[in-house]
């Protein structure tokens, strides 16, 4: 009788919850959008992947309403019945609602428009594409990103900063929901940590913005939108691993408290504990490191849908890289050398509507970040303090789409190196005001002007004017000039001054660095009529720096020059983006951008360091629906770079290989609300020691112990007079080198695999 009861049930389960819908939804040309298909009335709900395939499983008998919708497309709700067994197979077309927004962008005009009808051109990434190449940082996973580099600047504890179209870090502005919050030091602590299962998206604008955002805007900004509480999953979790034995766990959570507010609380932990030593050096090949992350944001319900938001991060993170014998009763000793990173850091976010008729929106930031750090003998212990409020109204007048604001930026930062005699604290006030005319739907211009008021520097003026024209639905030109600026604080900013390897000589008081910048962008869609979309966009631009900060490596190896170049930069290129989607289910994301960048002083011409001529990115996916199996194949390619040297001697190459980078993926998605993925990174397995007889110098001798320096008489053993404070080539020092860890361009892990799951319930 047991047996009897058990059959029935199973059978009845069975014909009850097996029923499945699944299908292909088309007619977008957007970089991975996140649709959504629901049944209306219930609780079964998912999104597409990065090819437009969804599944919805396990839904019972009966009649259902099922909705697909994609913000800037009409809605596809079509009536369905489930009656038998056999799984269902639904496919959609979506077509563009005019007058909806479409890829809703707000960095490129500090409001909320659609991307395509923006005047400044914003380029968009949801999670989606992200998850083409899973990464346990944001900073990681931007290498897939056209124009956009992640550069390693210390060969030891692998800290970095990000590159847009060739200019270095401080020339960028990182964001969290709009709010500046990460300056250059803490680009790789700011984009660390954040659960990927919380990011909306992440919008990049390349060019100057300071007219709206200030300071350190003078390349671009990154600006990354986390998700709204309302919209969020219920639960989300996360985990992978790799053959380095790298372990990564990102965890989301969403919970009402109270009848009027809603919260998302996410949890990022990363591990990697492993002393690798490939190259044979004698040194950690990776930094070992442990990173937990929380973040919690709270959107409160108010009359009249008026906007209250605020968000908190914590962080803290211990690294370290070095001898492989290192310990940390070492730590800042001279007897095993280690470079020890402890970071604390916590962020405050928020916007707030004020309760008038006017659109007056009230948005803050603070953080604070405390880095206590020992780079052999050197130690760096820096305390920094970053407040932001700022006020803008919002007005629409006739053809008039009016943005005006005030701004003020309060920076305290202290350190104990001896450039920093005692703590320093800044004002920078502002006021900006922008217009949006439109002349006609085709036709509009945007006019911008910011006033700041550095307390140190003085007054700085950086005006700004967009143009767009729409020749149709489908062919779009931009044209953009502005300016930027970004005011200096050297040792928050490079790395390499820190170190501790070479003597940090500033010639002069720096000035604040402005740049003026020209951009024409050009968007051209293009509907094939049999499911085939293709989307091109192309953007050719010009930068030409002023007071340009340049970092002087080859006149002293024992030092690092700083002043202001006595001449211009210029960063000029091309670059161009092409999504192709096919009825076949294929989908292509190729990007290329060819740089021109030179630091013209004195009528010489000459390219920066660590800077690519060619950058270029990919990603080909393709999902076999049956089997419920997609494919992401995801890489990039970068031409030669110079490289800094410390002596004539030196048997490194000058400049960097051509180089890639490349990865598969391969995800499993026929279970209910899990993904199980798995793949190979660093295909090549390419690694900077190549073609190197060493990428550390004098790794043997960290401490210098052994070199020796030149009073003007010593003769060398290549029988060269040495001069003055110059090292001596010895034979045990034969090129003449000290210990230095600055000769780095790329990651240093070979060919790993990885393997991760992932779990949402909506």
């Amino acid at each position: 009788m047991k047996y009897l009861f058990l059959t029935i049930l199973i059978i009845s389960t069975k014909s009850i919850f097996s029923q499945n819908i699944s299908g292909k939804v088309e007619g977008f040309s957007s970089i991975d959008p996140e649709i959504t298909i629901r049944l209306l009335n219930t609780d079964f709900k998912t999104q597409t992947d990065s090819l437009g395939f969804y599944q919805l499983q396990s839904i019972p008998k009966g009649t259902y309403r099922i909705q697909v919708t994609l913000t800037g497309f009409k809605p596809q709700t079509q009536k369905i019945s489930i009656v038998d067994e056999q799984d269902l197979i639904l496919n959609f077309e979506l077509q563009e609602d005019k007058n909806e927004l479409n890829e809703v962008v707000v960095s490129g005009t500090l409001k909320p428009v659609k991307r395509l009808e923006s005047a400044v051109p914003v380029e968009v990434y949801s999670p989606v594409f992200f998850k083409k190449n899973p990464t346990p940082s944001i900073y990681d996973a931007l290498q897939n990103i056209n124009g956009v580099r992640p550069q390693l600047n210390c060969g030891v504890c692998n800290t970095g900063d990000i590159h847009i179209n060739g200019l270095e870090g401080p020339y960028t502005l990182v964001l969290i929901d709009g709010m500046p919050i990460v300056s250059s030091l803490s680009t790789v602590y700011g984009l660390s940590g954040i659960p990927n299962s919380l990011v909306e998206r992440i919008e990049i604008v390349k060019g100057p913005a300071s007219s709206l955002y200030g300071s350190e805007a003078v390349g671009g900004l990154i600006n990354i939108i986390t998700k709204n509480p309302t919209n969020a999953p219920v639960f989300s979790a996360d985990y992978f691993t790799t053959t380095y034995f790298e372990s990564n766990l990102d965890l989301g959570m969403k919970f009402n408290a109270g009848k009027k507010a809603i919260s998302i609380l996410g949890v990022n932990y990363f591990n990697y504990d492993q002393v690798i030593d490939k190259d044979h050096d004698n040194f950690t090949d990776v930094t070992l490191s442990e990173r937990i992350s929380v973040f919690n944001k709270w959107s409160f319900q108010r009359n009249n849908n008026r906007l209250f938001t605020i968000a908190a991060r914590g962080m803290y993170e211990d690294r370290w890289g070095g001898d492989v014998r290192w310990e940390k009763k070492y730590r800042g000793g001279d007897e095993i050398y280690g470079e020890s990173i402890y970071t604390k850091r916590g962020e405050l976010i928020g916007s707030y509507q004020l309760p008038f008729e006017e659109k007056l929106m009230l948005s803050f930031s603070g953080n604070v970040h405390y880095q206590d750090s020992r780079y052999g003998i050197t130690s760096y212990i820096a305390n920094q303090k970053i407040g932001f409020l700022q006020l803008t109204w919002d007005k629409k007048l006739g053809r008039n789409d009016l943005l005006a604001g005030i701004a003020s930026r309060y920076t305290y930062y202290d350190d104990n190196t001896p450039a920093t005699k005692e703590a320093e604290s800044t004002w920078l006030p502002g006021v900006f005001v922008q217009d949006e005319i439109t002349f006609s739907p085709k036709s509009q211009v945007l006019l911008g002007m910011r006033y700041d008021y550095n307390s140190i520097h003085g007054s700085i003026l950086t005006p700004r004017i967009a143009y767009r024209f729409k020749a149709n639905d489908n062919t779009i030109f931009r044209l953009n000039a502005g300016t930027g600026f970004r005011v200096v604080n050297l040792f928050t900013e490079d790395h390499a001054a820190l170190t501790g390897s070479r003597d940090v000589v500033i010639a002069n008081n720096l000035n604040p660095e402005q740049s003026v910048n020209v951009n024409l962008n050009y968007i051209q869609k293009i509907n094939f009529g049999n499911g085939t979309f293709m989307g091109i966009e192309t953007t050719a631009f010009y930068t030409r720096f002023s007071n340009k900060i340049i970092s002087d490596y080859e006149s002293d190896p024992n030092k690092i020059i700083y002043d202001n170049i006595d001449g211009y930069a210029i960063s000029q290129g091309i670059s161009t983006n092409v999504d192709l989607n096919l009825p076949s289910g294929l989908k292509f994301i190729v990007g290329a951008t060819l740089l021109d960048n030179k630091n013209v002083e004195n009528g010489v011409s000459e390219k920066p360091f660590l800077t690519e001529s060619f950058t270029g990115t990919w990603s080909v996916s393709y999902k076999i629906q049956p089997w419920h199996l997609s494919m992401d194949y995801t890489g990039n390619v970068y031409s030669p770079m110079n490289l800094p040297l410390l002596s004539e001697y030196d048997p490194r190459s000058p400049k960097s290989p051509w180089y890639s980078i490349q990865n598969i993926q391969f995800t499993y998605s026929g279970w209910k609300n899990f993904e199980v993925y798995g793949g190979i990174k660093n295909l090549l397995n390419f690694t900077p020691k190549q073609n190197n007889p060493f990428l550390i110098s004098r790794a043997n001798d960290p401490f210098d112990k052994n070199v020796q320096i030149s009073d003007g008489t010593a003769i060398g053993i290549n029988g060269k007079v040495v001069p003055q404070g110059q090292i001596i080539d010895t034979p045990d020092n034969p090129y003449g080198l000290s210990f230095d860890t600055t000769y780095v361009y790329g990651q240093n892990q070979t060919i790993r695999g990885f393997f991760g799951l992932r779990y949402t319930f909506r």
